[in-house]
């Protein structure tokens, strides 16, 4: 079930990239498109909620800790994203699953195997190989920013992924926590909209709902699918599956948005597949 929910994570990962590139095509309220996810993602697990009462200061303090890393991770790597290519800056993105894995191994004391190792290589080579074919942004002091911002954006993305893992070995309620990520992310798009972008009103078209109501729910799919895998399986294994999300990207972009297929591209494919392979024996 560990690599069904990690795979499943993974494809709604990549459905949500494509939307969110969709969405990024036009000048549009990104602190908005953020706070409205929030509200999706904090109604829908809001009706599934049970929540232990004898949980409930482990469940808070690391569903305010994951929250916090998540809509950190994700609003400087939209700020990233402003300052360089966008391309480049969600590859370099998914290199926080080097962290993700050495910290599983280092704090949370998950085993060390041949088949992990070699899997988080593939992933290695597929983030490479996709650096290589996306376009660079240059050496300006303002390239340079959107590169120190998304480095961070990976490692703290990393730290959301292993607060799960930690929070579920605790005994942590899994709802509750989602809910408690969600209204992070409805406090960061609304602080973002208003001191970033200014004027939290007039942010919110018809556009921005609606994108924002899809990304949600896909969002609510990456969370759960993510949540379930960390239950049943390693971390060094899950997030790093979870993350190579961007070779299904590629694959929706050239369907949809007739993109072409490189060489690097198809490198990078193989490398994403010989990943799951060895992550599936890992599992």
């Amino acid at each position: 079930m560990t690599l069904f929910f990690a795979l499943a994570c993974c494809f709604c990962t990549a459905v949500n990239d494509l939307v969110f590139r969709l969405y990024a095509r036009k000048s549009r309220s990104r602190g908005a498109y953020v706070l409205i996810i929030g509200l999706v993602w904090t109604s829908v697990f809001l009706l599934f909620l049970k929540f232990d009462f004898a949980l409930w200061k482990t469940t808070l303090l690391w569903g305010i800790v994951s929250g916090v890393f998540s809509v950190v991770a994700n609003l400087l790597l939209i700020e990233g994203m402003s300052h360089n290519d966008a391309g480049i800056c969600s590859t370099i993105y998914r290199l926080n699953l080097v962290v993700v894995a050495f910290g599983a191994f280092i704090l949370l004391g998950e085993t060390v195997t041949v088949m992990k190792l070699l899997g988080i290589l593939f992933a290695l080579a597929a983030v490479f190989m996709f650096f290589l074919d996306s376009p660079h942004g240059g050496h300006t002091n303002k390239a340079k920013l959107g590169f120190y911002l998304v480095g961070i954006a990976a490692l703290l993305r990393a730290g959301m992924g292993l607060s799960y893992k930690y929070a579920f070995m605790e005994g942590a309620d899994r709802n509750f926590l989602l809910v408690l990520n969600g209204a992070s992310w409805i406090i960061g798009g609304a602080v973002y909209a208003i001191y970033r972008e200014k004027h939290l009103g007039e942010k919110f078209g018809k556009k921005s709902w609606r994108y924002g109501a899809v990304s949600g729910l896909l969002i609510c799919g990456i969370v759960l699918f993510m949540a379930l895998a960390l239950q049943h399986g390693d971390a060094a294994v899950v997030l790093p599956l979870a993350q190579m999300s961007f070779i299904a990207t590629c694959g929706l972009g050239i369907l949809f948005l007739k993109e072409k297929l490189s060489f690097k591209k198809a490198l990078g494919i193989l490398a994403g597949i010989l990943c799951i392979l060895c992550m599936s024996i890992a599992a």
